[in-house]
């Protein structure tokens, strides 16, 4: 049996998050998706989420929500992630960080008695110092019931070349190895040799009138300037961002995936 999985790019501040509220029941539909989830960390302004926003995407159609290096920045989320572990944070985050790195359990979206894993890590190259995430994709992975197939990795990281790496590294051993962070998609989507789904990011939900997310003469300002203040987000140009993975539910290996970039008319 054949079963679809979809994951959704970084959701960026309220255009990212309007079309991810409008689209996603009717992208499971319409795609017939035993299992979706989507990066959430910039949905709320930008960085990190609120308790209200995270439960509108549950609502919506996510079943995991994964995150990155924005995670904790609004402090509504603390005690939130802390009780819902559906919202994930990286793994190898520093032992007693607030939340989960990983969760397992069914589909709540859709009856089936399939068991899925998902898993988030952060990279450290260009990025803030971490665990070291190869070592905590092994240990996760020893903790994973045998009769749990279907294995997702998130890999919030900046560098390409980690990417990949990690996505070698997995190859065989996990589902799906997809990228996020750069908010920018890119084209080298492959099923690995050993049946794993890959792609260095899935890419941003959100507007593209701006710079990966933000308006464009802020961020030109901040480029130019010591003093500018944080960019806002852009508005228009909006897209929906991710990748649909076809999987053998017997073995767990991929065996199709396919880059999504969807207009949304805001």
């Amino acid at each position: 049996m054949t079963l679809k999985v979809m994951m959704i790019g970084d959701v960026v501040a309220r255009p990212g998050r309007a079309a991810a509220l409008e689209r996603l029941q009717d992208l499971r539909e319409q795609h017939d998706v035993d299992f979706l989830v989507l990066n959430g960390e910039n949905t709320s302004g930008g960085f990190s989420i609120t308790p209200p926003h995270a439960e509108a995407l549950f609502a919506a159609g996510v079943d995991v929500m994964t995150s990155g290096n924005h995670i904790y920045d609004k402090r509504e989320v603390l005690p939130y992630i802390e009780k819902n572990n559906r919202l994930l944070r990286p793994a190898n985050y520093p032992a007693g960080s607030p939340g989960v790195g990983m969760w397992t359990g069914r589909a709540t979206h859709k009856q089936s008695d399939v068991k899925f894993a998902v898993i988030n890590l952060i990279g450290r190259v260009f990025m803030h110092p971490q665990d070291d995430p190869f070592r905590k994709a092994d240990e996760l992975l020893t903790n994973i019931p045998e009769d749990t197939k279907i294995i997702l990795v998130d890999f919030h990281a900046e560098a390409t070349s980690e990417k990949q790496a990690m996505g070698w590294h997995l190859d065989g051993r996990v589902t799906a190895v997809v990228g996020t962070h750069t908010h920018t998609q890119t084209a080298d989507e492959r099923v690995s040799p050993n049946g794993t789904a890959y792609i260095t990011d899935l890419g941003m939900t959100g507007s593209h009138a701006g710079v990966i997310g933000m308006n464009r003469n802020d961020v030109i300002a901040r480029f130019m300037s010591a003093v500018a203040p944080r960019a806002g987000h852009s508005e228009g140009m909006v897209r929906i961002h991710g990748v649909l993975i076809e999987i053998d539910e017997e073995t767990g290996r991929a065996t199709s995936i396919t880059r999504l970039s969807l207009p949304h008319e805001s």
